[in-house]
């Protein structure tokens, strides 16, 4: 009897996580799976390693600027502006490069992350400062910024595209990996997040605090080996028809380099747990001693320099740059992404993980969907209906956070 008990109580536990967003990735990384079998079945070129290199390598650049707005979606807050804040950083990057002015590869490249930092900064210290809501400063932002990526590109007298001139930045997206590159790479990042789990495990413990079984941890394990296994056999597959191309886009590494740089900003530092207590609730956190405003600039200056790396990937991928970017859909997209992982609205919860499954979902969705022959209309109805899902999911489960079943 008592084991029946137990059990119901551990299985209402459960529908209490799931039903108030505390049941993690998996209903996100089922839908995922779903979206992926549907394709295929319509159209098996869906499964292709060429289709699915050129998908992660589309997600790319939603997903870092998805990262991006996490910073800020962690805090309840949000940055209509980024989109053209990495246009500009792109333009920077493009035009200093280019034959009129010569500047090496690696300057122009860290002189347009400092701009879109700068960028970043300057609207969280109008936010700040003048006691505005961030959607209303980010969206001057989104026409301002605007202008000046217009301005800067017209202003080269080259029709309004500035052609990429330069092979490093060309091959963040278009170079690979060597196929023995690729393995290491993929076995040190599975190697890496097996090390940190079984080690949180035993920190948690050794302290006396609850932890999760240990076959839950081996199954995450074998699952993040498994997937590693299927991402080798996709990137070192011949992609080509007439010539040979193996390994993993450069694009991967940069992505996930950002990812550990942000998981680790989050979780392992004292401005990552600031930043979580201002989100859940900034008065309290006030209260208890946190400089509220100091974070709040650090999260919008964090949010323009990711911003920056997304437009190095989004000229990388073009082979340029336009004053035709259409960094307004763009940067909607990125918070549908953010949201759709399971990034909340209102703030307080949210891992840099969320922007890569939602990116990966925000660029399955038009890929597939164009594999198979439906309208741009309809993907886009598509995505609304999904974005629209996510944000319901997320107010329900916000709302029941606050009762019990």
């Amino acid at each position: 009897m008592e084991e029946v008990v137990e059990a119901a109580s551990k299985l209402r536990l459960q529908l209490k996580r799931v039903y108030q967003g505390d049941a993690g990735l998996v209903p996100i990384l089922i839908g995922l799976a779903a979206l992926v079998v549907y394709f295929q079945i319509r159209n098996s070129v869906f499964l292709s390693a060429s289709n699915l290199t050129n998908l992660f390598v589309q997600s790319c650049y939603f997903i870092l600027l998805s990262m991006g707005e996490i910073w800020l979606l962690l805090l309840g807050e949000i940055d209509l502006s980024l989109g053209f804040n990495s246009g500009i950083g792109a333009s920077v990057a493009v035009i200093l490069v280019d034959t009129k002015y010569h500047w090496p590869w690696f300057l122009a490249v860290l002189l347009a992350l400092a701009v879109t930092t700068a960028i970043g900064a300057l609207n969280g210290f109008l936010v700040i400062r003048l006691r505005l809501p961030s959607f209303i400063v980010t969206l001057a932002g989104l026409l301002g910024y605007q202008g000046v990526l217009i301005y800067v590109v017209d202003k080269q007298g080259t029709g309004g595209v500035v052609p990429l001139q330069n092979k490093y930045i060309y091959d963040m997206v278009n170079g690979n990996l060597t196929p023995f590159a690729t393995w290491v790479f993929v076995i040190a990042v599975i190697a890496f997040f097996s090390v940190s789990m079984l080690r949180s495990d035993r920190r948690r413990r050794s302290s006396g605090l609850v932890t999760r079984p240990a076959w839950v941890t081996l199954a995450k394990i074998i699952m993040l080996a498994g997937a590693g296994l299927a991402v080798v056999l996709i990137f070192n597959t011949d992609r080509a028809t007439f010539t040979v191309i193996r390994g993993m886009p450069f694009a991967i590494p940069i992505v996930m380099a950002v990812l550990a740089a942000g998981s680790l900003i989050l979780i392992k530092t004292r401005a990552g747990r600031y930043i979580y207590a201002i989100g859940g609730n900034s008065e309290a956190a006030r209260r208890a001693g946190v400089n509220v405003n100091r974070y709040r600039l650090m999260a919008f200056t964090l949010a323009g320099l990711t911003a920056g790396i997304a437009g190095l990937i989004y000229c990388s991928r073009l082979g340029g740059i336009s004053d035709g970017i259409d960094a307004g859909n763009l940067v909607l997209e990125s918070v549908a992404a953010a949201v759709i992982g399971g990034t909340s609205l209102f703030g307080g919860r949210g891992k840099m993980i969320h922007a890569v499954v939602g990116g990966l979902i925000i660029a399955t969705i038009p890929n597939g969907m164009g594999l198979i022959g439906m309208s741009a209309s309809t993907q886009y109805i598509a995505t609304a209906l999904v974005l629209l899902a996510a944000v319901t999911i997320d107010s329900v489960a916000r709302r029941g956070s606050t009762v019990t079943l």
